[in-house]
């Protein structure tokens, strides 16, 4: 038995007067209506109305009931309306995952951009080096930076991709020489980013005679944040492979020198990932889809930006 749908058949009745009456509002037959109160009666084992052939009236339990019916059934319509405009108008709360550097410099950004377009969205942003159980930690969307993704059964966008480019201070260059090559780098201090989609023990670098692969010895320091990389290879520490939106501050201020600028490495692509396509809600969709807009423009102004500080 259909409770919901027999409550609401009892309440057409009780507004229409007659079970025919309201068979015609509801588009079906008197003996559907008949039924549908009857069945009601028999779940219940109380009669809430009195028949005639001419009238129905409530009994004490009927009106009673009906108040009853006509709460839950408006507090059902809201829930459904409230539900379809989730999938219609974005609002409430967007919980969000990203890298912690990339999160920092791009998304962070992006949010306050999203917002004013969006202003009933509310974004929770957690930024951690992992990639997160988007179902059992309860997240939207996680921005995700690797090569490929493996089968989770999870839908992706891929927004754009990033590399890493090696830097080092003036100051270190001054010390110890500027490397040319990768097997250069076999007489540098390198220091080490250590997160899970960068190997700990292995610069990969793509270059002007393809592919070339460093195996690297006993880090002196080793760190798990790009912007802590960051700072140590402008303290003089040594060598470090910087993505790009963590190494263009210190490029723009001087503090750091692009060497090697013919070659890249540790390239990833940039992946939004969520549960599900159908009935995707409205701020999910809309977050992506700016995503997709705005970060491919914006990492391509970055590495375009990057070619002035090139150092031969």
């Amino acid at each position: 038995m259909d409770t919901l749908q027999n409550m609401r058949v009892f309440v057409r009745v009780v507004e229409a007067g007659s079970f025919t009456g309201a068979a015609q509002h509801l588009n079906t037959t008197t003996a559907y209506a008949s039924r549908a109160v009857s069945d009601l009666e028999a779940h219940l084992r109380t009669r809430l109305l009195n028949r005639t052939t001419r009238r129905i009236a409530l009994t004490e339990a009927g009106e009673r009931y009906l108040q009853r019916c006509e709460q839950i059934l408006a507090y059902v319509d809201q829930a459904e309306a409230e539900a379809s405009d989730a999938h219609a108008r974005p609002s409430g709360k967007l919980k969000v995952h990203a890298m912690t550097s990339f999160g920092q410099h791009y998304v962070v950004p992006a949010v306050g951009r999203y917002q004013q377009r969006y202003p009933e969205v509310h974004i929770e942003l957690t930024l951690a080096q992992r990639v997160p159980d988007l179902l059992d930690e309860g997240y939207d969307v996680a921005l995700v930076l690797a090569q490929d993704l493996p089968d989770s059964g999870l839908v992706s966008q891929r927004l754009g991709s990033a590399f890493s480019i090696a830097c080092a201070s003036p100051a270190y260059l001054e010390r110890n020489g500027v490397p040319q090559t990768p097997s250069d780098l076999s007489r540098h201090t390198c220091l080490q980013m250590v997160t899970p989609v960068f190997p700990t023990s292995e610069w990969i670098f793509d270059g002007p005679n393809g592919q070339e692969n460093l195996m690297l010895g006993a880090a002196t320091f080793q760190v798990n944040v790009a912007e802590a990389l960051a700072v140590a290879v402008r303290e003089g520490m040594g060598i470090g492979l910087l993505p790009i939106y963590s190494a263009m501050s210190g490029l723009r201020s001087g503090q750091l020198v692009w060497v090697m600028p013919e070659y890249t490495s540790q390239e990833m692509n940039l992946y939004a990932l969520y549960p599900s396509r159908q009935y995707l809600d409205a701020k999910i969709r809309t977050w992506v889809e700016f995503l997709r807009d705005e970060l491919p423009v914006t990492l391509a102004a970055d590495q375009a930006e990057l070619r002035k500080f090139a150092r031969t």
